[in-house]
């Protein structure tokens, strides 16, 4: 017979855990930036965000996926409207109360795609 293995802890690094949150890693503070992070540790910060976190989510800076969700557009899209960078989210609201003609324009090709991937799944 095999002895059972222990459990071990499953851990990550802290950009793939600032990834998950949702939160640009180099806004966070400097022992999460340090740190590696286990399962629990994460689930934990989803369930009951810190202070800390709750602001990032809030404020921003947010990194280019959340932004691109935030303004309905794809990262690609984001990249051909010229934002490259993190933005705030007061900054996303400027660019949403602005909205430039990009803006319109990835809009519109993210509906199509999202229609398009809707048609396919449904055959």
């Amino acid at each position: 017979m095999t002895s059972p293995k222990p459990k071990t802890i499953q851990t990550m690094k802290p950009e793939t855990a600032a990834k998950k949150l949702g939160v640009l890693l180099s806004a966070t503070p400097a022992e999460f930036q340090a740190g590696v992070v286990s399962r629990g540790e994460l689930n934990e910060l989803q369930s009951t965000p810190p202070a800390w976190l709750a602001d990032l989510r809030r404020n921003g800076p947010h990194p280019k996926q959340v932004v691109a969700a935030k303004l309905g557009v794809s990262i690609s899209g984001l990249t051909r409207g010229g934002i490259t960078g993190p933005l705030t989210t007061a900054e996303i609201d400027a660019l949403k109360a602005e909205n430039p003609a990009w803006l319109e324009r990835e809009r519109s090709i993210q509906a199509e795609t999202r229609k398009e991937a809707l048609r396919l799944k449904q055959r």
